[in-house]
């Protein structure tokens, strides 16, 4: 039980995950639920998430640790409707206020399948309408982010967004709870090419089986993610306590228990790293943006960062683990060139790091075997539009 408590409403939310990586954000919430973070009761996992039921602390606790997950859903309501009559008399009944302060702009994504209902601006006109009538001076024609491009409040602050899913005539609508997505952490103002989504990097740590206290190097760090999440991980930083969030702006936000949840997180932070993290990469720039990614992120100081080839890399005194996310030669061509690139890194683990584990991203099994490493895969999701899977095995 939470030494920090809201009131003891239950909320029924949802964990929003990329392809693939529910079940890793099953194992966040159950982690969740295991701690004194709030009261938080994983449910069942399904395409693209993970249900759970939260107080109001357990709701802020989820967007404050979860690693691993896209954003927070809370549902507001599910209903019938197939026709706009039915859709206007439920969405009347719903209870706007508790997620959308006076005067504060709001903003509907709608999806529709297999439904008579299929005209997305049509059923986000009749909800607005609901919306206004039950809170005073919510609107929908607000200034756009030029960052992110979602509606912005006049405090600057961003628009409260609802989820909307009509499937077969069943309507359900849910609340952000997160606002921006939870991969923006904060830090990464500085990218290289392709950057990897905080998220993702915080899978493959997890699916690599990493936890923490066995050294880590990423050969081919680009703008350092993987090491920053490392870092973050292995210190036990949440990932949103330098953010804010959309459940901030409700009317029954609980700020003294949020301020005690960061209270309770600062507590079980280490001052550094039980192992050593190590990020190279051959590119100065790319070593450059991640050591001020590193220090925006408070860890600025926990990771060893060397301009480096994949030859040159000096591992600390192991075993631990290699996690990286090397090129996935897209084209035909690419991967001829490539071959050379994920043999080398197969070479150098051999070499260099006997007993250690191998993780990486990969797109094409061809590439995954010129490291004549036996890889086992731990998951397959997207990543930049390409379909890739995380792959693992012991370097002999």
């Amino acid at each position: 039980m939470s030494h920090v408590t809201a009131a003891a409403r239950v909320l029924d939310c949802f964990a929003v995950a990329a392809p693939g990586l529910e079940p890793l954000v099953a194992a966040e919430l159950r982690a969740l639920a295991d701690g004194d973070a709030g009261s938080v009761a994983p449910g069942e996992m399904e395409p693209g998430g993970v249900g759970f039921r939260a107080d109001p602390t357990g709701l802020y606790a989820a967007n404050l640790h979860l690693r691993i997950a896209s954003r927070v859903l809370v549902r507001v309501g599910t209903f019938h409707a197939s026709a706009f009559h039915e859709l206007e008399r439920h969405a009347g009944r719903l209870a706007w206020r508790e997620f959308v302060a006076a005067d504060r702009p709001v903003e509907f994504r709608v999806t529709a399948r297999k439904s008579r209902l299929y005209h997305q601006d049509a059923i986000a006109q009749r909800l607005l309408v609901a919306a206004s009538a039950a809170v005073p001076g919510v609107v929908a024609d607000t200034a756009v982010d030029p960052i992110h491009g979602g509606a912005l409040a006049p405090d600057g602050g961003a628009a409260q967004q609802f989820v909307v899913r009509l499937v077969r005539d069943e309507c359900t609508v849910s609340a952000d709870a997160s606002g921006e997505l939870l991969h923006r952490r904060g830090y990464r103002q500085a990218t290289a090419k392709a950057p990897l989504r905080e998220t993702l990097a915080a899978a493959m740590l997890a699916g690599s089986g990493w936890a923490g206290a066995a050294p880590l190097v990423d050969p081919m760090c680009g703008s350092g993610t993987i090491p920053i999440e490392a870092a973050l991980l292995a210190r036990r930083i949440p990932p949103g306590i330098a953010r804010r969030f959309a459940f901030m702006t409700w009317p029954g936000f609980d700020a003294a228990a949020w301020e005690g949840l960061l209270r309770q997180a600062r507590d079980r932070m280490l001052p550094r790293p039980p192992a050593p993290i190590l990020g190279s990469d051959r590119d100065a720039g790319a070593v450059a943006a991640s050591a001020a990614n590193a220090r925006r992120a408070g860890v600025g100081d926990d990771i060893e960062w060397r301009r480096a080839a994949i030859s040159a890399v000096a591992p600390p005194p192991g075993p631990g683990w290699i996690v990286t996310n090397p090129p996935y030669g897209v084209r035909v061509g690419e991967r001829r060139q490539l071959r050379d690139l994920y043999a080398q890194l197969g070479n150098v683990a051999r070499r260099c790091c006997p007993g250690w584990e191998l993780a990486f991203l990969a797109a094409h099994a061809e590439l995954e075997r010129q490291t004549a490493v036996d890889l086992t895969s731990r998951f397959t999701t997207e990543n930049g539009g390409l379909r890739v899977r995380l792959v693992q095995g012991k370097v002999e």
